[in-house]
């Protein structure tokens, strides 16, 4: 079968031809529809993700939109390496196989899942936690990456008050802000003040989640910001979840913070949510994706134009489709 291989870590993927998936009693071979390329994936193939096998060749992608052999659409994953889902066929688990809704755009779910997922799970956690009435105000740190954008989404979806979305290009942070001026108000960084900044943003709306994609110094100038004491509440009591380490793989906790609020440092990532949660919570994002609630900007190229896929950085997230 046609497929992006990769020859060696840190190669670029090319078309050509591959083994075929084998099928078996737990796996299903599915026609691909679309993958994204998501930055897990180019971590991958770079050999700097704890998930990479080391197996090359290889087939790179995580997840995808695929037809199954009675015609059915499903977000579906889980493929066994030395495969992955850019390619004509992949086999999947039989058990693992999530139905598009009626009009959902296929090519948006395969944009979309896997970076809008990284927030989806651990905001509808936490609207649960905190009653299943709204969000109150959250914060977003690296709001201008595709995940970052999407985790504002899913926060005003999930009924935040407010969102403070955080990051570096202030162009960026003035589109998401188009996106419901009332609601969202953006932080832009310029490595001095970003802790007053911050602050500042904060004043009047103390959140009660921190959803981080950068960590590094970056979460540290939220530390000092959420530990001021001129932001004051008497229901101060904030989740500070950690997704990624953009800014850097570690970050100072100042004790003063645990000590004088209620502050919770909690981690999302592959390891740490239970596949039946990610099963259980998929339908609904998708849902969102089908109503327009969460958009996901993408661009599509044929598997034959799988190197320009891979070169792709015009701020929508690629996706790989059938010739």
């Amino acid at each position: 079968m046609k497929a992006a291989v990769v020859e060696a870590a840190g190669a670029a993927p090319t078309l050509a031809e591959f083994p075929d998936p084998p099928e078996s009693e737990r796996h299903t071979v599915v026609d691909l529809v679309a993958a994204g390329i998501h930055p897990i994936v180019r971590a991958r193939v770079a050999g700097r993700h704890y998930s990479t096998s080391g197996t090359w060749p290889a087939v790179p992608g995580v997840d995808a939109v695929a037809r199954t052999p009675d015609g059915r659409l499903v977000y579906t994953g889980f493929v066994d390496v030395p495969w992955g889902t850019m390619a004509q066929r992949m086999s999947v688990p039989s058990d693992f196989g999530t139905p598009l809704p009626d009009g959902v755009d296929p090519l948006a779910v395969a944009a979309g899942v896997n970076p809008g997922l990284a927030s989806w799970l651990p905001l509808a956690r936490r609207h649960e936690e905190l009653g299943g009435t709204g969000l109150g105000s959250v914060v977003v740190l690296g709001a201008t990456g595709m995940a970052g954008r999407l985790a504002v989404e899913n926060a005003l979806s999930l009924g935040a008050t407010t969102v403070v979305a955080v990051g570096r290009n202030a162009d960026v942070l003035a589109e998401v802000a188009r996106r419901d001026p009332e609601r969202i108000a953006t932080v832009a960084l310029t490595g001095s003040g970003d802790s007053e900044a911050m602050t500042s943003a904060l004043a009047e709306r103390p959140p009660t989640t921190v959803i981080d994609f950068v960590w590094g110094n970056v979460a540290e100038a939220a530390f000092r910001a959420l530990g001021d004491p001129t932001l004051d509440t008497p229901e101060f009591d904030v989740c500070h979840i950690e997704i990624g380490t953009m800014a850097g793989a570690d970050a100072s906790v100042p004790g003063a913070l645990l000590r004088s609020r209620r502050y919770t440092l909690r981690g999302s990532g592959l390891g740490g949510t239970p596949l039946a949660e990610i099963r259980r919570r998929l339908p609904e994002f998708i849902d969102r994706i089908a109503t327009g609630a969460v958009r996901v900007p993408y661009t599509a190229f044929p598997l034959s134009r799988v190197a320009q896929a891979w070169e792709s950085s015009n701020g929508t997230r690629a996706v790989v489709v059938p010739d």
